[in-house]
């Protein structure tokens, strides 16, 4: 009995340590279950205030969007979204109202040669087929890859600024129209002062000569004068055709057989076929050469060399007198002159007609120390090319300058 009775005392202390690690397992699960559902609790919590905040984000930045689709849709230009394929990608109404359709998805080159019109001498400024005039601008946005595109209507612009210069080339017209008396009555006064004396029978043969170079020199004055009024009064627009460089360099050469300094050509190109007007060219080159002649200078340089491909330069050096500093930038100013008997047009045509060729001119010069002048011009070897090769060219010119 006593045996059984210790058994069975085991077999109860046994069922009780199983309860007890049984309850506190039990105790323990519930601990655990009751700080999961705290730590599910707060993550809900989390997850909720993430998601509302989220929600608001996403309110704000299609607030933000649908601001900026009204403002890209206000926009008083054609904007163009563009990949890095070149396809547009996106753009708004004005795009569509400038460029026509289809837009969207297509090639932006296919689209520019479709849509613009390259205008002469301006390389940013394009003409839409309705006659609009648009300036491009281009940038690259945050990720590289993609452009954006700004075509902005500039055609009032451009009407206003064509009005205020034929508002300024009326003014100047009236000031040379002005100053015409003077500078045609002068020579012309001379040469019939002189030709008066011809018909003297008391002039020996020797002053008859005399007086037939005077009148024969006032003559050429006055219509390098009337030369220079009318190419001015034409504001650039000049007949074009092919001319040869050689033919024009031989014309120059022949004008100034009467210098008695040193006057020399130095041609270092092979390009002989030009576009232009040689007559107007020709007078600008021979107004630079004798306002060297005037300027005191005894040797006279004139270089022409190519730049590349479509470029050449003419450079005018001479030993005279100079310029002042506060001269040169009113240099090509139409009317303004240091010459007591001078028009100041002729600077002014020079600049006009190399601007008709898409050219132009700068100048270099110190007080007593002579004065060079730089001409840039395009080389246009093929007439079918037209204007916009012209502008082109330009261009080019520019960057190789």
């Amino acid at each position: 009995m006593t045996t059984i009775n210790l058994q069975q005392i085991q077999k109860a202390e046994s069922l009780t340590n199983a309860f007890r690690i049984f309850n506190e397992l039990s105790e323990n699960l519930a601990n655990s279950y009751h700080g999961l559902e705290e730590q599910v609790a707060k993550l809900n919590g989390e997850l909720a205030a993430a998601r509302s905040e989220r929600v608001n984000t996403l309110i704000e930045k299609e607030k933000l969007a649908s601001r900026l689709q009204q403002i890209l849709a206000a926009l008083p230009a054609a904007v163009i979204i563009v990949n890095a394929f070149g396809q547009v990608i996106d753009c708004n109404n004005h795009a569509i109202d400038y460029l026509g359709e289809p837009l969207l998805g297509e090639d932006w080159q296919i689209v520019r040669t479709r849509s613009l019109q390259a205008v002469t001498g301006s390389p940013r400024e394009h003409q839409l087929i309705d006659g609009r005039r648009v300036n491009i601008t281009r940038n690259l946005l945050s990720n590289d890859a993609e452009q954006i595109i700004l075509l902005s209507d500039v055609s009032e612009l451009r009407s206003l600024q064509d009005l205020l210069a034929q508002q300024k080339h009326l003014t100047a017209m009236g000031e040379m129209v002005a100053s015409l008396a003077h500078q045609v009555r002068t020579p012309l006064a001379t040469a019939l002062l002189y030709a008066s004396q011809l018909s003297n029978p008391n002039v020996i043969p020797e002053k008859r000569q005399l007086f037939a170079q005077k009148i024969l020199e006032r003559l050429h004055y006055l219509e390098r004068q009337v030369n220079d009024m009318l190419i001015f009064a034409k504001q650039g627009r000049l007949a074009m055709q092919h001319l040869s460089l050689q033919q024009l360099l031989q014309q120059v050469a022949e004008s100034m057989e009467s210098y008695t300094g040193v006057f020399k050509i130095d041609n270092f190109i092979q390009v002989d076929q030009l576009f232009g007007n040689q007559d107007a060219l020709f007078g600008a080159l021979m107004n630079l050469l004798n306002n060297a002649v005037e300027a005191g200078a005894q040797h006279i340089q004139f270089s022409i060399q190519q730049m590349d491909a479509e470029c050449l330069q003419l450079t005018i050096s001479d030993d005279g007198s100079g310029i002042e500093p506060h001269q040169k930038d009113r240099l090509f100013e139409p009317f303004y002159t240091s010459k007591t008997n001078g028009t100041g047009l002729g600077l002014a045509v020079v600049d006009s007609v190399l601007r008709a060729h898409n050219g132009s001119i700068s100048c270099y010069s110190e007080p007593g120390a002579g004065c060079i002048f730089i001409i840039t011009l395009p080389c246009i070897n093929d007439y079918t090319l037209g204007l916009s090769a012209i502008s082109t060219d330009w261009e080019k010119c520019h960057e190789a300058l």
